[in-house]
């Protein structure tokens, strides 16, 4: 075999071996090897190249025409194969890719209030809406708005240290007067007086003061941060009637039904004369049951005139103005609307409440 014919033949091998590397290339960088081990400047064709200095003269342009149509060939094939790859690569990210549009999808749980914050703005709102002015107040207070300014006897039970949560090293006044965390948001009364009367001369006003309380007390029942709400209006000639037409409304209205009240004589110091309210029970109608003890009653509150003394303690005259003021615990009527059993559960953040309260999802 002559010397031009066994070049001839080590092209044709050397493109078919290259064809059938360039079509098992799995991916875009195997083809790319391919390129440079065939194609490059030290390649399989280049090494085929020097052997072309051995042939006559005469005959170097004819193997140069086979070696450059072989050139051409493993070009072309190797730009089809990776257009072929890109397009493979391209389906699969596709394919990998792919949403299921009939999937459902995968919801994030919204926020949401509190349920004790929840009830502190429903019980605001129906207030507000009776034309009940929202007011409110500091959270540390001296012993004169929290006690004596509202008729409590420095013997009281209230002003000892098992019951009133005082603060160390923080006084008021020139006389060293203890502060203390508020047991009730009854001080708000005051200071909203005093200041109303300092800016009107005198009343009528209707104010409604939510806000958190404190005391040293924990069980189902208590707990020692809670939340309250004052409500009292004074003008000339308000009495009892009215005290009584505005509870009717407004536990009416929180609970979403007609409920029935009775005022039961008791004594607060704050208030003369004083009662505590009942509604007729929730759960059974007033028909009796474990709730109500069968009663058919449960106690939601305690309310009253306004002692004299109080209004004389904010510069009102007692003898032409007069009255009404009662305070509500917002975990309690949220505890009876939502029939939850035990308060704790408002302030230990289990899951599972806060999803049936529908704070969490």
């Amino acid at each position: 075999m002559s010397e031009i014919d066994a070049l001839k033949a080590q092209l044709e091998s050397l493109q078919s071996e290259a064809l059938a590397a360039f079509s098992a290339a799995g991916d875009s960088a195997a083809l790319q090897q391919l390129r440079v081990h065939y194609l490059g400047k030290k390649g399989a064709l280049t090494e085929v190249l020097k052997g072309v200095g051995k042939l006559p003269p005469q005959e170097r342009p004819v193997i140069g025409q086979h070696v450059n149509l072989a050139k051409a060939t493993l070009s072309a094939a190797l730009d089809e194969c990776e257009a072929e790859l890109a397009l493979k690569g391209k389906a699969a990210r596709i394919e990998a890719e792919r949403l299921d549009v009939t999937l459902p999808g995968r919801n994030k749980s919204p926020g949401a209030l509190h349920p004790v914050q929840q009830g502190l703005d429903e019980i605001t709102a129906i207030f507000a809406q009776m034309g009940f002015a929202v007011a409110e107040g500091p959270e540390i207070e001296d012993e004169f708005h929290n006690f004596d300014a509202l008729n409590i006897p420095p013997e009281h039970p209230a002003r000892a240290m098992h019951d009133t949560f005082f603060l160390k090293e923080l006084t008021h006044g020139d006389d060293a007067e203890p502060m203390l965390l508020r047991t009730h948001t009854s001080p708000v009364q005051i200071r909203t007086m005093k200041r109303f009367l300092a800016e009107n001369g005198e009343p009528p006003l209707a104010v409604v003061a939510p806000g958190r309380v404190y005391r040293c007390d924990y069980d189902v029942t208590h707990s020692p941060m809670f939340h309250q709400v004052e409500v009292f209006k004074v003008d000339r000639d308000v009495s009892m009637a009215h005290l009584k037409g505005v509870l009717k409304h407004f536990l009416s209205t929180y609970f979403e039904k007609d409920v029935g009240i009775r005022l039961r004589p008791h004594y607060f110091p704050f208030t003369e004369p004083s009662a505590e309210v009942d509604i007729s029970c929730v759960f059974c109608a007033g028909k009796g049951c474990r709730i109500c003890k069968g009663s058919g009653w449960i106690e939601v509150l305690g309310s009253g005139m306004i002692h004299p003394n109080v209004l004389r303690s904010v510069g009102v005259d007692s003898s032409e103005f007069s009255g009404f003021a009662f305070g509500l615990g917002v975990e309690r009527l949220v505890m009876l609307k939502q029939g939850i059993p035990d308060l704790r559960l408002f302030f230990e953040n289990d899951v599972r409440f806060l999803r049936r309260m529908g704070v969490s999802k």
